[in-house]
């Protein structure tokens, strides 16, 4: 397991990607809806990680829900496994909980499934695999 992207949750990402471009010294490697989830992304790599900015597009996305109530910050973080499926299990066993025990599909030619954040620590956390 690795950490494979941190997601932060922005009103804008016009003003967001010129932040962040600014603060890392370089421009993002995709930008991507996702229109199933209500949000558009952008992806900066990071050494060996990623950071996702994530914009509502509708709202009555997560992300649009998120922001109402929190406001702008760190939205999750990602953790990159080899099987989802078996991980998923793996993590039933110990006692964790998912908002949906099915993986589907997510930004960044993902596999992704969330933990529900009263099983950690109030963070919401997510696997990811990379599609075949």
């Amino acid at each position: 397991m690795k950490i494979e992207h941190i997601g932060i949750a922005v009103n804008s990402l016009g003003s967001s990607d010129d932040l962040f471009e600014r603060l890392l010294g370089k421009k993002n490697y995709k930008q991507e809806s996702v229109a199933r989830e209500g949000v558009t992304t952008s992806f900066y790599e990071v050494g060996e990680s990623k950071v996702e900015l994530l914009e509502a597009s509708n709202d009555d996305s997560p992300i649009a829900k998120f922001l109402k109530k929190k406001g702008e910050g760190i939205h999750h973080i990602a953790f990159g496994v080899d099987d989802i499926y078996a991980e998923i299990e793996r993590l039933k066993k110990e006692g964790f909980i998912f908002i949906s025990e099915e993986p589907k599909d997510g930004a960044d030619n993902k596999l992704v499934v969330f933990l529900h954040p009263k099983s950690t620590n109030g963070v919401l956390i997510e696997l990811c695999q990379e599609k075949a």
